[in-house]
């Protein structure tokens, strides 16, 4: 659509001459398979450090395995005019693996990246180092540095190391269920109706854990493991583990959008009349109140205190069989 606005406006270096004389730009792949066969071919005129050529074979398989598409996203003929005769071999290898990529044993040399930046590249935010930090009166460096996790809005660091709180907890989105309120689309909820608590199998193995058990999350701000809603209702940080080999060891994890205490998963009387709640609803765990609360601020998470976000990375939890 863009490019035929473009063209429509008669804007330079778009349509049948956007890239040189017979050379068009009026459609996504006169950019994208040029783009590509740019990577593939390599960064020296001679064309020297390109990919290797892929063997018949292999375009063999790049083309039958794409021959069921429409010419409109898949045409052969005209990405190879594109790409030339001479680059051709070497635009389906990138294709085929989506991507270039370099051999593992040629990332270091030594104990530092090989492919370095050759340049010099000065870091340095003078407004930011006029400010002081609001909590310390310090001022705060105007250049990239490191900053130890584990800290309070003060900068002092957590007294939880020794009391058993040695998992670190995290969160993550899962692409069918990314925000608090799909629990009310069934046709999403069917394809994973409960979220887990991850661990890897090593933690898990240390701690006699197995798959699907039912284990709680607890913090030092919250030994109980428990959400407190303040109306005479806790409801327990308790959820099924899931042991997998793709979490770090010493991390645990739950995906957001699941373990409502609400939202049309329990009965509500309104007027007098009981509208019912629907389980599902309330199906799988929400362990946010496990997060650390800052000891400080007393009321609030751990937060970036340059940033201001909230930080939801840096609590440190134990995991007990619930």
């Amino acid at each position: 659509m863009i490019l035929g606005l473009a063209e429509k406006l008669n804007l330079p270096n778009f349509g049948p001459d956007g890239f040189a004389q017979g050379q068009s730009l009026s459609h996504m792949n006169d950019l994208y398979v040029r783009m590509v066969a740019n990577l593939a071919f390599g960064e020296k005129a001679d064309g020297t450090d390109g990919v290797q050529d892929a063997d018949e074979a292999e375009i063999k398989l790049f083309l039958d395995s794409r021959k069921h598409l429409p010419k409109s996203v898949f045409d052969p003929d005209g990405w190879k005019m594109l790409v030339g005769d001479k680059v051709w071999a070497k635009f389906v290898t990138v294709m085929n693996r989506g991507g270039r990529f370099q051999d593992y044993a040629k990332i270091y040399d030594g104990d530092k990246v090989a492919n370095k930046y050759g340049k010099l590249i000065n870091l340095y935010q003078e407004k930011t180092a006029k400010l002081k930090h609001a909590m310390t009166g310090k001022a705060i460096l105007g250049y990239p540095t490191f900053i130890p996790p584990g800290l309070d809005v003060t900068q002092q660091p957590l007294a939880d190391e020794g009391q058993g709180f040695d998992l670190h907890l995290i969160t993550y989105r899962e692409i069918y269920q990314t925000k608090s309120r799909t629990a009310t689309n069934y046709w999403l909820l069917a394809l994973l109706p409960e979220n887990f608590i991850l661990m890897n199998a090593a933690d898990a193995m240390k701690r006699g854990f197995k798959n699907g058990d039912r284990v709680r999350i607890a913090s030092a701000t919250n030994p109980n493991g428990e959400w407190d809603l303040k109306n005479g209702t806790k409801v327990p940080i308790v959820g099924k583990l899931k042991v997998v080999q793709g979490i770090r060891p010493g991390v645990v994890s739950f995906c957001l959008g699941y373990g409502h205490f609400a939202y049309g998963g329990v009965d509500v009387t309104i007027d007098g009349a009981v509208v019912k709640g629907d389980a599902r609803r309330t199906r799988g765990v929400h362990a946010n109140a496990a997060m650390r609360v800052d000891p400080y601020l007393k009321n609030t998470t751990l937060v970036d205190s340059f940033g201001g976000s909230a930080v939801f990375y840096d609590t440190k939890v134990k995991v007990v069989k619930a």
